[in-house]
Formats: C-alpha cells, structure tokens, sequence
C-alpha cells in the first residue's frame, strides 16, 4: 500500500497488493517477503466484497467511524491524534465521500457476480488470481458486459527484462498469457490504465522507473540451504533433460519462449482466451492514444488461440501452476492430468521442497468462538475456468529422470 498526502492523508493499494509473495519453510516460521512474486495468498476478491458489505452496512456512518477512530488512536486530548478542522472534514467529508464511492465502485464490478450460461455463479477468483483482462476491458475500454471468466494465477515481475524484445531468432516476443502485449512497458501502462490511475506527466516516469526496476530485478534463489538443499550430482542430470525436454518453450530467448502455444498442442483450460478479443485490443489501443499515451500497442490482430509459454526463473515460487494456477505442485504437473488433484487448498504459504509448490494446509479447526482458525480457500477443478487438463509435457518421464528435473527446476 502507499501513503500520501493530496490535502489530506490517503492511502491506497498499488502493485505490491497483487505481485509480493511470501513463503515459510516451515509452519511455525516468520513468513519471507519476496518483492514482485506473484501474491498468492491475497484474495483480492474478498478484499472487494468486504468493502462493498461494509458500505452497505449502516453502522458505516460518520457517528460511530468517528468515534471508532478516537477508541483506536486517542491520543492524550481524546481526538484520535486528529485537529479540529481534521476532525470537521473526516465527519462532513471524506467518510460520507467514501461511502458513497465505495457503492459507486460496487456498480463498475457487476460483472464479476455476473450468472453465466445456466444461471450458474461465476466461481471465485480464489486467492492469488483475478479475471484479468476483464478487468481491462471493463474498466478500461468500457465494453459491454459478457458471460466471459478468464481467471488467471498474478504473475511474478521480477526479470522482465528477459521477457521483452526479440528472441535469438529475431522475432518478437509476447506477454500476457494469451500474447495480448507486445512490451513491458505496455504491461505496465495498461495494468495501471485499467486500474484507474491517471495519465498525469508524473504518470510516465513512473512507468519508465518500474520498466527499469522490475526489469533488472532478479528472481529468489532456493531457500532451502540447510535442511533440504539441492543435490547438484541431481542438478547437473536435471538440466540435460530440461535441455531436451524443456528448454524449446521456456529458455529465455528460445524459439518458443513467450510464444502463443496454440490450445490444439497445450490443451489447458480455455477460458481465458475467451475472455480477450481482437476488438477489445482495438479499443484500448484507441482509448490509449486518445490520453496522449505513445506506447507498443496491444496485439489486434488474432494471435493463434491459446497461451504463451513463459520462463521459468524462480518457478518454485509461482505455484499453483498453469495459467489459472489450477495444478498445486510441479511434481504433480508433471503427471497425467487425470492424477493431478482434483481439488486443493490455495493461500496456504509453507514451501513443499519435494513437491516443490506449497503444501497443503493441515486440517481446518475450529477456535473457541466457532471461527476457522485456518480459513484456507478450497480449489476446485472442476468449476469453469478451473481445469487442470493440458501440458502433458514431461508425464512420460521415468521417475528417476522427474527427481533429477525438479531437482534442477528449484535452481532457476
């Protein structure tokens, strides 16, 4: 979150809420922060929903917030820390403001609780994932609401620097899981763009000091040094088979890195290609040139359906895997689709070092009040968008040659 001051003290989230991971190496641990990984334990849909429920409820008046701030901040005059005029313009102005553009806000994400076809819900988010490029043409382009779900994992920003440009063959290299992005620049302007920021001068530098930063940050290393470090004999045989088996769509620069798969070779869920269009792309490519904004523009020709291909440095902190984050560990990705789990817990931190991803959480229980004390969200599989089918690349693989490739995945 960041903090200003624009006549008054505001704060407000920003790109860490979605891309800063954290993880522990065992239960009882102090959780590590890793700026720019994917935030994985965040369910920023809850996050939405509360603030809409809280605006709704009554109790959210000027009265009660008041004296809330005085009970949990009083300082010796009993006032919360606040002057006189501060407390005259959190009373008349901004806590009235705020309800009011929470309910605002609450009518531009209809389509997130929107029924689809068969009068069904669309499934939660769940934590670590949003409807992505949703997000975009609703907010951004201002398109018609459709019955369209494309949830997709955060991604990590660390590294981007790899990721953009052209490849060692000299073709152009696409980002956003379905190659809607030619540049990280353009990432980044869109991602801001339709989250509401303005396009004010300061805006462009902004978005040229995080092209540097995220662009030459580095991925996180293994953690595990003493209980569970690599085995470099299994290391060095892990590589020659990610060379053979893996390197063609997920070496940096290679021929099918951040390359579209076509969904006829990958067969992952469809959904989030559903979600995107050529159109949309036209749209908020106008929309961008309207604001005075010169950046790569979004891709509108049709790529082939299907997702793009991306490196894996620093993987085993991106779990779940897949595009919708839908397969728990890379051990299980690398079996059959029907053996991978049907359903697991998300937003559950502690590191699996076998599995390399993150474990399941130990049974729910229930405290002394009736509350679950360990809240885990429940994924399942089988809900649209949801599907664990596809990448069947590496199932074949004998068990002693998975050992030695996990091995050498925990290394990137």
């Amino acid at each position: 979150f960041s903090k200003k001051v624009v006549g008054f003290e505001r704060i407000t989230n920003n790109c860490a809420v979605c891309h800063t991971a954290t993880y522990r190496l065992s239960e009882d641990e102090v959780p590590h922060v890793v700026v720019a990984g994917p935030a994985h334990t965040n369910n920023v849909q809850a996050m939405l929903r509360f603030l809409f429920k809280a605006a709704h409820d009554p109790r959210f008046n000027s009265d009660i917030i008041m004296n809330e701030i005085r009970l949990v901040s009083a300082n010796n005059y009993g006032n919360g820390g606040l002057s006189f005029i501060d407390r005259q313009i959190y009373h008349y102005v901004l806590i009235p403001f705020t309800k009011k553009a929470l309910l605002q806000q609450e009518k531009q994400f209809t389509w997130m609780e929107r029924y689809i076809t068969g009068g069904h819900p669309k499934p939660d988010w769940a934590p670590g994932r949003d409807d992505a490029m949703n997000l975009t043409k609703y907010f951004m382009t201002s398109m018609p609401e459709d019955n369209t779900f494309g949830p997709t994992d955060f991604p990590s920003v660390w590294n981007l620097g790899i990721r953009s440009g052209k490849d060692n063959a000299g073709k152009q290299m696409l980002l956003n899981w379905t190659g809607d992005t030619p540049a990280v620049r353009s990432v980044l302007i869109d991602s801001a763009l339709g989250l509401g920021a303005p396009a004010k001068p300061w805006f462009f530098q902004r978005m040229a000091d995080l092209d540097h930063y995220l662009s030459n940050l580095p991925p996180p290393k293994w953690p595990f040094t003493e209980i569970n470090p690599v085995n470099q004999q299994m290391v060095n045989e892990g590589q020659k088979i990610y060379a053979r088996d893996c390197a063609a769509c997920h070496e940096p620069r290679a021929e099918f890195t951040n390359k579209v798969i076509p969904i006829s070779e990958i067969k992952t869920d469809p959904e989030r290609m559903y979600s995107w269009s050529k159109d949309a792309a036209a749209e908020a490519n106008r929309r961008v040139k309207e604001l005075g904004i010169d950046r790569p523009p979004m891709v509108e020709t049709q790529n082939p359906y299907g997702y793009v291909s991306p490196p894996l440095d620093g993987i085993w902190l991106r779990a779940p895997y897949l595009h919708n984050g839908s397969v728990p560990t890379l051990r299980d990705l690398l079996n059959p689709p029907n053996e991978r789990p049907q359903s697991f817990h998300r937003g559950y931190d502690v590191l699996d070092p076998v599995n390399v991803g993150f474990k399941e959480p130990p049974a729910r229980s229930t405290g002394p009040s009736g509350q679950l004390t360990q809240p885990y969200f429940r994924f399942d599989t089988r809900e649209k968008g949801n599907g664990n089918q596809g990448h069947t690349y590496g199932t074949q693989l004998s068990n002693e040659d998975k050992e030695k490739l996990l091995e050498y995945l925990k290394t990137l």
